[in-house]
């Protein structure tokens, strides 16, 4: 099985989406494994975004992902990284197709909801800065069996 990482950023958690988001997710088939609500402090954020230093909007994007608490997750399954981004949507919400989190709940790329990996070595990297490995739980769920052949 593969795990990604999945945000649910400051604006959707201040929209109160935590659990529309969740259950959309869930009902993929994706099994949430950890989770925690939490205010980023600003050397996480730094090296979470640290790809983007060099870019104009940086700063606001730390601001922002530190303003209020953030939503962090550890998502289990079968290609969970596509999958997971293929549920998000595309990072403008003007372009994500309705049906997706960005796309139904997001107006702007600056509040576009929902972070999520973008590749297995992303995922890894991330998971790893925001969990320690023993708040990851592995657990076995009844309706596997319905999801996976």
């Amino acid at each position: 099985m593969e795990r990604t990482f999945v945000m649910i950023k400051p604006d959707a958690v201040q929209r109160k989406l935590i659990g529309e988001i969740v259950q959309r997710i869930e009902r993929k088939g994706l099994k949430l494994v950890a989770a925690k609500l939490m205010t980023v402090p600003q050397s996480l954020a730094e090296t979470h975004y640290a790809e983007h230093k060099e870019r104009p909007f940086y700063n606001s994007l730390i601001s922002f992902i530190t303003s209020a608490p953030v939503f962090a997750m550890v998502l289990e399954g079968e290609d969970a990284v596509n999958i997971s981004r293929h549920i998000i949507g595309a990072t403008n919400p003007s372009e994500a197709s309705l049906g997706t989190i960005r796309g139904d709940l997001g107006l702007t790329v600056g509040r576009n909801v929902v972070h999520g990996s973008d590749s297995v070595e992303s995922a890894e990297r991330e998971i790893a800065l925001w969990f320690d490995e023993s708040e990851i739980s592995s657990y076995t769920l009844p309706e596997d069996v319905w999801v996976y052949e």
